[in-house]
């Protein structure tokens, strides 16, 4: 199935794609259900109340990932491209007083959110461990429609009918034929050795295939200037992020810090470490805060990627603007690979199918626009993903702060690292990339639920101990 990068890449809203955007997207998606009415149901009964049930991951790190919120915003028509951030407060408030919703192009719909907004922690769905469930009932509280999608990592949204298919191997949906079909690295290297181009070369004709390349070219420089934008808010913030922690942001004081050793022209050999972290902690703790992020390919590692892309810009002088489209076609390349074989949800695979994800896309990117080799470049993103592989994913008190926005820094600083070593050889290496996404799968498969985004174990339970 064709993967564009535009769904890799996604503007919307933290703190997290798979919590928070997915949900408010599966919102939308019920309520679109209601009003097509292609669903049987007695002449002349109308939807009067609607019921929301989230399950497994999403019931037990929901209220700290915002996914309640979300799925309240979704259900008042709101996306996660055209939510307003700072007015969501407001919204929720009136909903919660007022015990209904409304919807653009729909009647008012009974909806109490103490009700009708149930976290069941005791009633798994078996599709993923990001499961909801959306009921309509009629006036006298019968039930109407009942329909189940799941969040699957990226913001990706799926029905239980959809991921049968999915699973299945099947393609959701016919699409147009692209010229490099590559579903794993191998094929990759292999058409981009029999083409003679780049990756980014091969994925732009693909893309191409679905829009015009001036329109690519807008899409690809939108998707970066949201990314910096992201950047520049979170190092201009400070104070203490939402959800109860009090973990206090640090990305302003640092970057005033370095901005203060630079001036002294001091020499400092981890100048480039320090910078990377901040650009990555900026954009998390602007994500933690509910902010305006770019999945990358998650929310929760929203911060890793933009953070290299920042790096490149900063400290090599060749960067320009088609470099940057290439790192993001590159990345994507390396990302839709990952998804396809594997899985970049936390609450699937741990956290290495997010921060290790972005690790990989981010060392391919960077690879490829130091001049590497489409080998070089598959070597990058396999040494930053096997680096990565077991990594838990434990947020304390659900939230995506600890040790999420650190964790971030330390991906980006493996990422340059793994693009670094790549480059100085010549492309040749024990372990391919497929093995090492292989290898996260299963992982993923044998990890405890305990580590999949419950915080059920690992630092979310033993950090007051620590």
């Amino acid at each position: 199935m064709f993967l564009s990068v535009f769904d890799l890449f996604k503007i919307g809203i933290g703190p997290s794609s798979s919590h928070t955007m997915g949900p408010m997207t599966a919102a939308s998606r019920f309520l679109e259900e209601i009003a097509n009415g292609d669903w049987p149901r007695p002449a002349g009964v109308k939807v009067d109340r609607i019921a929301v049930s989230l399950h497994g991951s999403l019931a037990y790190t929901g209220i700290g990932h915002g996914t309640d919120r979300a799925v309240i915003l979704g259900l008042t028509g709101e996306t996660p491209q055209t939510v307003d951030p700072d007015k969501t407060d407001a919204a929720i408030a009136g909903i919660a007083a007022a015990r209904r919703i409304s919807p653009p192009g729909h009647p008012d719909y009974r909806f109490d959110p103490e009700k009708d907004l149930v976290l069941d922690r005791k009633t798994p769905l078996l599709g993923h461990a990001n499961g909801m469930a959306f009921c309509a009932y009629d006036s006298s509280d019968r039930l109407l429609l009942k329909r189940i999608y799941y969040s699957i990592g990226g913001g990706f949204v799926v029905s239980e009918e959809e991921l049968q298919r999915l699973k299945a191997k099947g393609p959701e949906k016919p699409g147009k034929a692209v010229p490099h079909p590559f579903r794993n690295a191998v094929e990759m290297l292999a058409m981009a050795k029999a083409s003679g181009l780049s990756i980014a070369e091969m994925k732009r004709a693909n893309e191409e295939v679905h829009m015009p390349g001036e329109k690519l070219d807008e899409g690809l420089d939108a998707i970066w200037q949201a990314m910096l934008g992201c950047i520049e808010r979170g190092l201009s913030q400070d104070g203490i992020m939402p959800g109860g922690l009090k973990v206090r942001r640090r990305a302003r004081a640092l970057h005033d810090k370095l901005n203060e050793d630079w001036r002294t022209n001091r020499p400092n050999p981890l100048l480039a470490n320090d910078w990377l972290s901040i650009y990555a902690m900026a954009v998390n703790e602007e994500n933690a805060a509910g902010g305006r992020v770019v999945t990358a390919p998650t929310n929760g590692a929203a911060g890793t990627l933009p953070a290299v892309l920042r790096y490149w810009l900063h400290f090599h002088p060749e960067a320009d603007q088609a470099s940057i489209r290439d790192f993001l076609l590159t990345a994507a390349a390396i990302g839709g690979i990952i998804k396809t074989n594997a899985s970049i949800s936390g609450a699937e695979v741990g956290c290495q199918g997010e921060v290790g994800s972005a690790s990989a896309m981010a060392a391919a990117g960077l690879c490829a626009v130091m001049g590497g080799t489409p080998e070089q470049v598959e070597n990058a993103a396999e040494i930053a993903l096997e680096h990565h592989l077991g990594m838990t994913c434990d947020p304390v008190g659900g939230l995506v702060q600890v040790p999420c926005i650190e964790r971030n820094a330390l991906g980006a600083v493996k990422a340059v690292t793994a693009a670094s070593l790549a480059i100085k050889g010549d492309g040749t290496h024990f372990v391919p990339l497929d093995a090492a996404i292989e290898t996260m799968r299963q992982t993923g498969l044998d990890m405890s639920e305990k580590y999949k985004e419950t915080s059920l174990g690992g630092l979310a339970v033993n950090v007051v101990e620590c």
